[in-house]
């Protein structure tokens, strides 16, 4: 692992006004954030789950069509566990989410330790979001924020755009990538005329180790030219692999962070997931399908105690790498991650560790 120049928890579930009365809130973390010239803005997941228990029931939360909370109560006998985030309902074989998401915009200004601004609550609305909304990345392109989230119903996990000019109000896209896709990152300017986008197909069928692929785009909303980038091929990223934050550039290429998940093994508590790790990957700045260098090994794990401890423990997940220093200019990378499904963390690191990091291919 690469040594963290600084390192800060930045929001846990305590620091957090639930958005209902009737609501508690479990986790706060995956940002996606932007710096400008004077603020740091997160547009954070925030989970709630329902405050009512009921003895031998399960609460499943989710949004109606008509735009309502609602909570379905289901006998504990009807359900399996998956992980602590996940329940199959033994009826259909289908799967539910024990909390439900929202997105939240945070707000503080640039190198401040004041306490962070809670701002707009961007909702779920249609059928395609009846599960929640999660795990927003945030890219500026000109003078636009695009921000790519993960969309859930009973169709699965899909992927939708919004678009902000000033993160107060937004619009809506609606799906740019049917399920099952996540961890869509936007490369935050044309090249060649051509908009690119990584994305994390996840099939059912496993006919090779799990893959972030490239897709193209004229428009931003429809895509195609997809094709395979890379895949899990160390232990430490070969359950799950995605990508992180929307790529860098710097002097050498897109540098992007992504995660990998382990696969579990027999000593993994049961209902439990494998240990979530970050690694990079440098892309060729004129053909960013093309790959110049990756990490061997994670250039961060679960090591603190807000790490390895929490609603799901062993989890590291980056969603956000942006230069630090004036104008971007600086030699150090600042990373923010979820933290467990928790907490919202930050690390910083110099930049030339990273790429001494990595293994040129």
């Amino acid at each position: 692992m690469i040594s963290r120049l600084s390192e800060a928890r930045l929001l846990s579930p305590a620091d957090i006004a639930p958005s209902r009365d009737d609501v508690e809130v479990i986790g706060v973390f995956n940002p996606g954030v932007i710096y400008t010239e004077e603020e740091v803005l997160m547009f954070a997941r925030v989970a709630e789950r329902p405050l009512e228990k009921r003895r031998e029931f399960t609460g499943l939360p989710h949004w109606t069509t008509d735009g309502r909370y609602a909570v379905d109560w289901v006998a504990n006998a009807e359900l399996q566990q998956i992980d602590p985030r996940v329940v199959k309902t033994k009826a259909d074989d289908c799967l539910r989410l024990t909390s439900v998401s929202h997105l939240r915009v945070f707000r503080r200004k640039l190198g401040s330790s004041d306490d962070w601004s809670q701002g707009l609550l961007f909702l779920p609305e249609s059928p395609s979001e009846e599960f929640g909304i999660e795990d927003a990345r945030v890219t500026r392109i000109d003078q636009t924020y695009w921000i790519t989230y993960v969309a859930v119903s009973r169709a699965g996990a899909a992927t939708a755009l919004a678009s902000s000019e000033d993160m107060l109000t937004f619009q809506r896209h609606g799906l740019i990538f049917a399920p099952e896709n996540k961890d869509v990152v936007l490369i935050p300017q044309q090249i060649n005329g051509i908009y690119y986008a990584l994305h994390r197909p996840n099939p059912n069928s496993h006919f090779s180790p799990p893959q972030i692929w490239l897709a193209q785009s004229h428009d931003l909303i429809h895509w195609g030219g997809h094709e395979p980038l890379i895949a899990g091929c160390q232990l430490w990223e070969g359950d799950r692999i995605g990508s992180g934050a929307p790529p860098i550039l710097i002097d050498e290429g897109w540098l992007m962070v992504y995660h990998g998940c382990s696969r579990c093994t027999s000593d993994t508590p049961r209902g439990q997931v494998g240990v979530y790790s970050a690694g990079l990957v440098l892309l060729d700045r004129d053909d960013p399908s093309r790959v110049l260098a990756r990490s061997s090994a994670p250039m961060m794990s679960p090591v603190n105690i807000y790490e390895t401890t929490g609603f799901v423990p062993n989890v590291v997940f980056p969603t956000a790498m942006l230069r630090s220093g004036e104008n971007g200019a600086g030699e150090h990378i600042d990373v923010y991650y979820g933290s467990a499904d928790t907490c919202i963390a930050f690390a910083q690191f110099s930049k030339q560790a990273l790429m001494d990091s990595l293994h040129w291919l």
